[in-house]
């Protein structure tokens, strides 16, 4: 590992064999920190700044490396907590994959985007591969209630990536009685419709698998009560979030 790569990051947790975040078999690296707090968020003890453990890019390659036969397909996933609150150790990590030639794929909300530090942005953009994209809501309101934060940089951040050229997966949490209504979906299809590198869509349906975690760290759970949501209902929405892809695409033409 060449000496500049001497940055250390605060991580919460490794997983060596991820089949869900990003193609193939992945090591998913799970970042301490994360401004956002959404209602349903099932990692509640990743979003303490601070925290985690300390370790380099080339710590963290050598966790890969243990079991890189399986990952020919696959490759290294950085998600959180808020991976962009630690922009530049996530830069130096993906920085020092590609120079291993290992696929790189962020899972973000992409709310710490600035305009301002688009130069920064670059550096990351150069050695990134795909983005799974967490788009909360597609209402700024509603999106407010949801997650405490604004939905205005997350957009920009979609518009840079496309810029960039960097292929884009869309990811919607589907909540029974938040996230779940006709015009809401269709909205958010018509919203990320737009983006010319949106290269696919995952709808997931919102499950109460965190809830343990609140209890065990003394927190309420926001969602306390609410049910699991049926499978064919995601089916349901991500048909219609799909529908509202096709309208925005075929106005455009």
């Amino acid at each position: 590992m060449p000496d500049e790569y001497n940055l250390k990051g605060r991580i919460h947790s490794t997983e060596s064999f991820g089949t869900v975040d990003g193609p193939g078999v992945r090591f998913v690296v799970f970042f301490q920190g994360c401004p956002m707090r959404c209602l349903y968020c099932h990692n509640p003890d990743t979003w303490t700044s601070g925290e985690g453990k300390e370790m380099t890019a080339e710590e963290l390659l050598k966790e890969y490396k243990r079991n890189e036969v399986f990952y020919r397909s696959g490759g290294i996933t950085a998600t959180g907590g808020e991976p962009l609150m630690q922009l530049p150790f996530l830069t130096e990590l993906f920085a020092a994959a590609k120079k291993e030639s290992i696929h790189t794929c962020l899972d973000t909300s992409g709310i710490m985007y600035r305009a301002e530090k688009q130069q920064e942005y670059e550096k990351l953009f150069q050695v990134l591969d795909l983005v799974l994209l967490d788009f909360k809501h597609s209402s700024e309101e509603e999106h407010k209630k949801l997650t405490a934060q604004s939905q205005r940089h997350i957009l920009e951040f979609a518009g840079a990536l496309e810029k960039a050229g960097i292929p884009m997966v869309v990811r919607h949490v589907v909540v029974p009685g938040i996230t779940d209504s006709p015009e809401h979906l269709t909205r958010l299809g018509r919203l990320i419709g737009k983006f010319r590198n949106l290269k696919g869509l995952e709808v997931l349906p919102y499950h109460t698998m965190g809830a343990v975690k609140y209890k065990n760290l003394g927190m309420e759970y926001p969602l306390e009560g609410l049910e699991n949501l049926k499978p064919e209902k995601a089916k349901e929405a991500r048909a219609l979030i799909l529908e509202g892809i096709r309208q925005v695409r075929t106005a455009g033409k």
